[in-house]
């Protein structure tokens, strides 16, 4: 039987492996995306900095904090074999929810996930133990309610808290420094320096330093009794410090985010080590404990041993780091979540992730109402000044920055300020929350959500917290579910449960490659976003639109056929699939048509004029033939699903040659609109004509037998015009497409 528990063992230390990976990829974006986003050294330097402070806070810190042994559940009334399935179940849910979140871009929080798993977990058992024990047991015996609900309330609160002060501090920065930062600092940043440098040390000594494990209890009651003094000392040199390298010609800002960095990754490694390895620790403990003191009954062995504090080997806290350390370094989803929440705060205009909410346009609606209003009140001097001071045409970013780096130090700063406030105050506050909320206010109070990208963005920031709460949802289900599955099924339901952990990890990192691969031109948009050579600007967008148009008419033709096909077929599965792709197809044309007209603001003034009408006439193109595919779709389908009556062989014997001629034009003008000569498009173009002109000889024909009364089945007869006509709408979108694209190529405006 020990065997079997130490094979448990074994596997909660191999998926603590794989949940530091995950969970640092994860929580990554706490500590990377400030210095990223701000540019303030090369993406290498800022790994080395955050690796170094990650390997140092996990080989100091302490390993163990009590709401992994008994902060969420009363252990004297749980056996050694209920708390190994709670433990199991909490690794294989933590692994799959981080994991999923990370494949989607979502930052999502380690706190949250392994308290909610370890509270979902413990729940489900408490109640089987209740119900067995026929009232013995209350739940206040099983669970530890009060520290669960403080820890709940503390994480759910720094949402608020963190976005509320984030957007009130860089106001009052930016008033401070404004945009045009370089020319404001002379004494001031010598202030700023050393206000900024004080509260990291702050954090620090309250969040990191004074937890680590080397430090002494007359060390910690010492800077208990002498905050204040070193703070005040702190201020003070700093201070001048800072003036003094400003005098050097060194650049304090960025200085102070990569300390920023160091800090909150040190902090981060040597705190939220345990939602890493806390509860595989805790497993061996307990497994140690039974061992020794066992009867080898593990039904009836009771855990009291861990309400005792516990030790974690030095080794542990070494292999833990490097393994951090080699996660940070070389995952690509590290990168992936931090393109969630920098795209969120991007000064500029860029790639918005996320879609158009109804909560987020009735948000900005109301918000421009409610300004509206109150600038009525607030004099002219005042909104000159303001706006003279938020000038955001005077904004200093690095080459291929998405905001400047006074923000990047404010984000860094509070967020680290923040939670050693909470910290002092005894309040569980979430690093993920709090810094990526600080991120989102401060954001925000730089005017980064204009009225072209806050719909995008409020949306994104809805989803993110969303998946927090769905996070918690998840964690508290799936691990209730898993735990009782484990307790009923013993140990095969145990091994059952880790394999299937496996294949669902190998699955979502396949998943992740192929959506990686499928984004690889975002490396082009981002490029032609931070160019500032207006004739680069216009031949890389070039570029960038001659792919997505071929693209969009490689996806029209596919549509085209699995529509003709499933009509001509009877089959419903081709409409059905066409359905969904020609739903999103909607989205992606409107994503990339901001995106293009993001770019196309970058151009030379001359030619952005003489090329826009060419430009808006092409986009608009693509979207009417998507709107004809789906109009095609909707009618076909709807005849399909109800089944009616195929198409009549006499209609086909017409159709037939029509649909093959416009399957030839949409494959050639796929070609030829990359190189297509001006007589391939002219030639393509009047091909489009015919088949217009043919489908109108067709259409004729079958309202003559309409008026006649010789058209057959009407509902067949409908739906073969409305596919026609939507043909012949498709083919004039086309040949306008072809001539818009060749228009864009040319050096003058020559009609064709």
């Amino acid at each position: 039987m020990e065997i079997l528990f130490f094979g448990i063992i074994v596997f909660l230390f191999l998926l603590a492996i794989f949940d530091l990976s995950v969970g640092v990829s994860n929580d990554a974006v706490n500590f990377l995306n400030s210095a990223i986003g701000s540019k303030a050294a090369p993406f290498k330097r800022i790994l080395i900095i955050a690796a170094t402070g990650v390997f140092i806070g996990a080989v100091m810190s302490n390993g163990m904090m009590d709401i992994a042994r008994h902060g969420i559940f009363r252990p004297e009334h749980f056996s050694f074999y209920e708390l190994m399935c709670i433990f199991m179940a909490v690794m294989v849910t933590d692994i799959i929810l981080l994991d999923i979140f990370n494949s989607l871009g979502m930052p999502t929080s380690t706190t949250v996930s392994m308290v909610f798993e370890l509270l979902g977990a413990t729940f489900a058992v408490a109640m089987v133990k209740i119900i067995a024990d026929t009232g013995t047991l209350s739940v206040n015996d099983l669970l530890n309610t009060e520290k669960a609900l403080s820890v709940i309330v503390g994480i759910f609160l720094s949402v608020a808290i963190a976005f509320f002060f984030g957007t009130i501090v860089q106001f009052l920065t930016r008033m401070y420094f404004s945009f045009d930062y370089k020319n404001k600092m002379k004494w001031k940043i010598g202030i700023f320096g050393g206000l900024a440098t004080t509260a990291l040390i702050y954090f620090l000594l309250l969040k990191g330093v004074k937890d680590m494990a080397f430090m002494t209890a007359g060390a910690k009651e010492w800077i208990d009794d002498n905050t204040v003094l070193i703070l005040t000392g702190s201020m003070v040199l700093s201070t001048a410090i800072m003036q003094i390298l400003h005098i050097c010609k060194i650049n304090v800002l960025k200085l102070i985010v990569l300390m920023g960095t160091f800090s909150l990754a040190m902090a981060f490694a040597g705190n939220d080590l345990v939602n890493f390895i806390g509860v595989p620790l805790s497993g061996l403990s307990s497994y140690t404990d039974y061992t020794a003191n066992g009867a080898g009954n593990p039904h009836t062995f009771m855990m009291d041993s861990l309400n005792g504090p516990a030790d974690t080997p030095v080794y542990f806290l070494f292999a833990a780091g490097v393994i951090m350390v080699t996660a940070l370094a070389t995952s690509k989803k590290t990168q992936n979540v931090s393109k969630t929440e920098i795209g969120l705060g991007s000064q500029g205009g860029g790639d918005e992730m996320f879609g158009s909410s109804r909560v987020a346009r009735k948000l900005v609606r109301m918000v421009i109402s409610t300004h509206s209003r109150l600038k009525q009140y607030v004099p002219v001097r005042v909104r000159t000044w303001i706006n003279r001071r938020f000038d955001t045409s005077q904004t200093i970013v690095e080459d291929g920055a998405a905001f400047d780096l006074v923000r990047g130090s404010i984000n860094l700063t509070l967020a680290g300020m923040l939670i050693a406030v909470g910290t002092s105050l005894k309040l569980p506050l979430s690093t993920t929350f709090v810094t990526f909320m600080v991120a989102m206010g401060t954001s925000l109070a730089d005017r980064a959500w204009g009225r072209e990208s806050a719909v995008f963005r409020i949306t994104g920031v809805i989803s993110v917290i969303g998946g927090w709460f769905i996070t918690a949802g998840a964690a508290f289900i799936g691990a209730g579910i898993i735990v009782l599955v484990m307790y009923w099924g013993g140990f095969p339901a145990m091994t059952l449960a880790a394999i299937a952990a496996i294949v669902l990890l190998i699955r979502n990192n396949r998943k992740f490659r192929q959506k990686t691969e499928k984004e690889q031109d975002g490396t082009l948009f981002q490029t032609i976003i931070t160019t500032e050579d207006k004739t680069q600007a216009w031949e890389l967008l070039l570029i960038y639109m001659t792919e997505h148009k071929k693209k969009f008419i490689t996806q029209a033709l596919d549509n085209y056929k699995s529509i003709a096909s499933g009509f001509t077929n009877d089959d419903i599965k081709p409409l059905e699939l066409s359905e969904k792709i020609l739903t999103k197809e909607k989205a992606v044309l409107k994503n990339e048509r901001r995106k293009e007209t993001l770019c196309l603001r970058l151009v030379n003034k001359e030619t952005a004029i003489e090329k826009s009408a060419w430009f808006y006439l092409m986009n608009n193109s693509c979207m009417s033939m998507t709107y004809n595919l789906r109009r095609m779709n909707e009618v076909c389908k709807e005849h399909v699903e109800n089944n009616f009556r195929p198409l009549p062989k006499a209609f086909l014997k017409d159709f037939t040659p029509v649909y093959s001629e416009t399957v030839s034009i949409m494959d050639d003008a796929c070609d030829a609109i990359e190189h297509g000569s001006l007589e391939t498009i002219t030639s393509i173009r009047k091909r489009c004509d015919n088949v217009k002109d043919r489908i109108s000889v067709i259409c004729q024909s079958i309202f003559g037998q309409l008026h006649g009364g010789d058209a057959g089945n009407l509902a067949v007869t409908y739906v073969y015009l409305n596919l026609l006509q939507e043909t012949q709408e498709m083919m004039s979108a086309l040949r306008k497409l072809m001539r818009a694209t060749y228009k864009l190529r040319q050096n003058t405006v020559a009609q064709i």
